[in-house]
């Protein structure tokens, strides 16, 4: 079972885009960055999905400071492409940020990359 949990201002959205996606094997849980950071690192949490208005700082600002920033990556406001997202899988990137407005694009395709890596 591969756990995400989502936080930031649209937590409840992405949890919600994650659930539409039917993808056998993936679990959403709304959480707080604080909470993430405890559960990623315990291992009871695999990836964090983080959202702010400009997916550049608040969206990872704690997870970055307490899991360090190779553990991070931010998208922004731009959308990236499967290609984008499965080396930053392959080199152990386990939490995403990216802007609020960018969750109907960012979510499928981070998420299903996550599903096809585990």
């Amino acid at each position: 079972m591969t756990r995400i949990l989502t936080g930031g201002l649209g937590k409840a959205e992405v949890a919600r885009a994650v659930r539409e996606l039917r993808l056998p094997g993936v679990e959403v849980a709304l959480s707080s960055d604080m909470d993430a950071a405890v559960k990623l690192s315990g291992g009871q949490a695999d990836y964090y999905l983080g959202t702010c208005h400009t997916g550049a700082g608040a969206s990872l600002g704690v997870l970055v400071g307490l899991l360090g920033s190779a553990a991070c990556h931010t998208f922004g406001r731009s959308a990236p492409s499967e290609g984008d997202v499965v080396p930053l899988l392959a080199s152990g990137v386990t939490v995403f940020g990216f802007a609020v407005d960018r969750i109907d694009a960012v979510v499928p395709v981070v998420v299903r990359a996550i599903a096809r890596a585990h």
